[in-house]
């Protein structure tokens, strides 16, 4: 699991809660923490100001990725560009700004995973 800076926990909760449809596992206060498909954890303290670079990116998989894109897109999340095809990686997927500045990519895995 990892902790992620936001300096708005209430508009964090709302977008990873009520647009990205996370549950929240634990309210610890100035931390929550929130589960996500397969049994891990994603959490966010609040803290004065965030600084991330760009190359940190939190990746959630959906098998609906139009779905998502349409949701944010209504509710006029900032979006770097419509859903695509990534061949290399054999993924389906789009990004996203967070609520504090976050990159967060949404993405579907064009094959199954091996057990």
């Amino acid at each position: 699991m990892g902790f992620y800076p936001t300096t708005d926990l209430a508009a964090t909760h709302a977008f990873y809660v009520g647009m990205l449809g996370l549950t929240l596992a634990r309210d610890q206060g100035t931390c929550h923490i929130y589960g996500v498909a397969g049994g891990g954890f994603l959490g966010f303290c609040l803290r004065e100001a965030v600084t991330l670079p760009p190359t940190v990116v939190l990746t959630l998989v959906t098998e609906d990725v139009d779905g998502v894109y349409e949701a944010l897109q209504k509710a006029c999340v900032k979006i770097e560009a419509a859903p695509k095809h990534n061949a290399e990686y054999g993924i389906y997927h789009f990004y996203a700004q967070g609520p504090s500045g976050e990159r967060v990519e949404v993405q579907r895995f064009e094959k199954k995973l091996q057990s």
